[in-house]
């Protein structure tokens, strides 16, 4: 199957819109690959976060990622914009923003965040990497 901008798109809004509107982490698996190997990367000294500076890989190693931060922070007002796709390399970034709360403090703070979606080169999937920058 050819993947064009349009499904490079759809697949990152997809993602975005449900993340945003805070699914549990089972919702937010539907949108990796089950044929790929898929892996999440926040960038980040891991002191600072326990979901900071390491990769998380394979559905379960996802599902950790999505779980640890539903753990450790809360946030509202999501929002995504500005989305790139670019089909040669099969990538779509998007910036986000949002208030988050560290839930074991309480301290708020408001962030602008990227975040860069890698579709697999060699068939269409619902996705494979997630790199929050």
């Amino acid at each position: 199957m050819t993947i064009t901008r349009d499904n490079l798109l759809h697949a990152a809004k997809s993602l975005c819109i449900d993340f945003a509107s805070k699914k549990d982490p089972d919702a937010l698996m539907t949108h990796f690959s089950t044929t790929h190997q898929c892996s999440a990367y926040e960038h980040g000294l891991p002191i600072l976060a326990p979901f900071l500076g390491r990769r998380f890989v394979g559905h379960d190693g996802i599902r950790d990622y999505f779980k640890t931060i539903a753990s450790t922070l809360s946030f509202e007002r999501m929002e995504f914009s500005e989305y790139i796709v670019d089909t040669e390399v099969q990538k779509v970034s998007v910036k986000g923003r949002a208030r988050f709360t560290w839930l074991s403090s309480e301290q708020s703070w408001d962030e602008i965040f990227t975040y860069r979606r890698c579709i697999p080169c060699q068939q269409w999937s619902a996705g494979h990497e997630l790199a929050l920058i």
